[in-house]
């Protein structure tokens, strides 16, 4: 799959293709009908399927300072854009500039000039251009002038996630902050996941017997409630089960927010320096003080077992078939 960042990275003899726009921030089960409607049309028509997203997030540039945490990085988006059977990904760089354009210039300099589209696929409450003054609508219009077709795909879908409301990045982004991230992973088709570099902590971890890799998570990651997790952490390749750690480690006076993943049962591992990514699964207990240091080595205990028995339950319902959000 090409990945472009910005206009002038599309290859000048780029053709026609189908083309779909949008933040898609958890590529959720709602964005996967639009790209795989979009993808199912390029192929109808020969051509590519592009997907056109944008960083930062518009609202960051429109309302400084009210950027969402993020679902997923945009290396990541793409990746599961690939999945789908996407050709490319164009990301715009998202300016004040940029932010100015009026749909129809949208329309031209980004869908006609470059992309040539030949169709655009979207959601029925699509905006874009200057002040999200254009709809599809609007979109359909200049399809007429300028050749291309608009599909509109419904990308309502439930489920029991948030009590019933409407799958999006918004509830997701609301039940990961609530720590019902197994909510979350019934959205996203998937377990939600953090990404990061391992840094040196102050290393208690490793001196209570449960060493843990530090993740230094990227900006605006969207960073479930503070408690702790069964999950993977993946490094180096490799899905390992895994007891994570969120919050500020009140036992020693922490201030700051970390996130820490214990490797179950593996030793001697060496991740510092590594970019490695955490999946939640399940939700296991809050965060909590304890009254004494055994006493909490002796939780830390049963939270590792709870957590290895959440992902071998996991795994066995991955080896049945059955439904599953596993690494």
């Amino acid at each position: 799959m090409q990945r472009w960042r910005g206009l002038e990275d599309i290859p000048q003899d780029w053709g026609r293709s189908v083309v779909t726009i949008g933040s898609y921030d958890g590529v959720h089960r709602g964005h996967q009908l639009i790209i795989r409607h979009a993808v199912d049309r390029a192929r109808e028509l020969g051509v590519p399927a592009v997907v056109v997203t944008f960083d930062p997030h518009p609202s960051e540039v429109v309302r400084p300072g009210s950027h969402p945490p993020l679902l997923a990085p945009h290396h990541r988006r793409a990746e599961l854009m690939a999945g789908l059977g996407v050709d490319a990904v164009l990301i715009l760089p998202f300016t004040t500039e940029f932010s100015k354009l009026s749909p129809a210039d949208f329309v031209v300099k980004v869908l006609v000039d470059k992309l040539h589209a030949k169709a655009v696929v979207e959601g029925p409450n699509f905006r874009f251009g200057h002040k999200a003054a254009g709809n599809v609508e609007f979109l359909s219009t200049q399809g007429k002038t300028y050749d291309f077709e608009v599909e509109v795909v419904d990308l309502y879908v439930t489920g029991a996630a948030g009590g019933g409301e409407p799958f999006s990045s918004t509830l997701t982004r609301r039940l990961v902050a609530e720590g019902d991230v197994e909510g979350a992973a019934e959205i996203l088709g998937r377990p939600h996941r953090v990404e990061g570099v391992v840094v040196r902590g102050a290393q208690r971890g490793r001196e209570l017997g449960f060493p843990t890799a530090n993740v230094e998570t990227l900006p605006h990651t969207a960073i479930p409630a503070d408690g702790v997790y069964a999950g993977w952490l993946h490094a180096q390749g490799e899905a390992m089960p895994a007891a994570i750690s969120v919050g500020t480690n009140p036992q020693f006076e922490g201030t700051e927010r970390t996130v820490e993943a214990y490797a179950i049962d593996r030793v001697g591992l060496d991740l510092y320096g590594l970019h490695v990514a955490v999946d939640f699964l399940a939700f296991v207990r809050g965060q909590a003080k304890f009254e004494t240091l055994d006493a909490l080595l002796v939780q830390m205990g049963q939270d590792v077992e709870k957590c290895r028995e959440l992902v071998a339950a996991e795994g066995a319902a991955q080896s049945a078939g059955g439904p599953s959000a596993g690494p």
